[in-house]
């Protein structure tokens, strides 16, 4: 047993830590935010790309610090607003960047990849006005400012509670992370158990989103602790990228053949080069989704041990979802 006085100062210093954290985390993402926001309208691809990935950090926190309830819910739906803007925008830089990229390899068709270019850039400069119409630079100062107002009121609210005795309150932010990040890891074990083993674009796109929300939950959790990004986070990141490649050539699919069945006059070998170029990106599909089998058995014990599930503890969960997935396949 722990004596009473070296416990109680035991969790007054944790409870420093802890507060101290929440308020650090909470104002590097905003700043973060504000960092990118006047980049946005300049064309500058990766700021507008850093500003999306720094709302949804923020937005992954935002529940978990103790506004008003009016307060918080206004800034969550504030914050999803702007990123579902930056997105529509991001998913269209995505793809001109891929069809850049592809240009320089002789698999794919350079005429179709020329055509499918140009409608991709009309499409990108239309979204980019609206993303200025909808998401002004002004709009996004404002949202930055009442993030940064809210910031002070948590480190009040914390200056507040120094010198206090330790509740089981004062830990509720850090015990609702440890609580998401077991949710994040059940929904990516569920969503990986539901794609199975075949090619299915849509059931692999829940993964893909299962993954993302788990690495942003646990990198919160490591950064509240204190701890560097850990090989598990490095392996999530990994899932996500191949998971994020195969997304973003199945988007460049679909264009390509929406494009193809809305050509205006018959031009039939415009026609069958759009065609080939589909079957070779359907080509890469299907290798991407090799990889990601390959890696299935990693993020099934990752997404176990985040669950709960622990050492020898694990290997019953992720047996069960590999049963499951296989007489799927079956």
């Amino acid at each position: 047993m722990v004596p009473g006085s070296l416990q109680l100062c035991y969790n007054a210093r944790l409870l420093m830590t802890r507060s101290a954290g929440l308020a650090g985390l909470y104002r590097k993402r905003v700043r973060a935010l504000a960092r990118e926001v006047e980049h946005i309208h300049q064309g500058d691809v990766d700021a507008l790309h850093r500003l999306r990935v720094a709302s949804r950090r923020l937005r992954e926190l935002l529940p978990l610090v103790r506004f008003d309830r009016d307060t918080g819910r206004k800034l969550r739906r504030r914050l999803r607003k702007a990123t579902r803007h930056l997105g529509a925008v991001r998913e269209l830089d995505v793809l001109a960047g891929l069809i850049q990229e592809l240009r320089g390899h002789p698999r794919y068709g350079a005429s179709a990849l020329k055509h499918v270019g140009a409608a991709v850039a009309e499409a990108r400069a239309a979204a980019r006005e609206e993303l200025a119409a909808n998401l002004s630079t002004s709009k996004m100062a404002r949202l930055t400012r009442r993030l940064d107002q809210a910031a002070q009121h948590v480190e009040a609210e914390e200056k507040t509670r120094k010198g206090r005795r330790v509740t089981e309150g004062a830990h509720a932010w850090i015990w609702a992370l440890d609580a998401r990040e077991v949710r994040r890891a059940s929904q990516l074990l569920s969503s990986i158990e539901h794609a199975g083993a075949l090619y299915v674009p849509e059931p692999l796109h829940q993964v893909r989103l299962a993954i993302k929300k788990l690495r942003y939950a646990a990198e919160l959790r490591a950064a509240a602790h204190g701890g560097p990004p850990t090989s598990d986070l490095r392996a999530l990141r990994s899932a996500q990228d191949v998971l994020g490649r195969l997304h973003d050539v199945e988007v460049l699919i679909d264009y390509v053949r929406h494009l193809q069945s809305s050509m205006p006059a018959p031009d039939l070998n415009a026609w069958h080069q759009l065609g080939l170029l589909v079957r070779v990106l359907e080509d890469d599909c299907r290798r991407l989704h090799g990889r990601y089998m390959r890696d299935r058995a990693k993020l099934l014990s990752i997404a176990a041990q985040m669950a709960g599930s622990r050492g020898q503890d694990a290997q019953p969960l992720i047996s069960r979802v590999e049963r499951r997935v296989k007489s799927a396949a079956d």
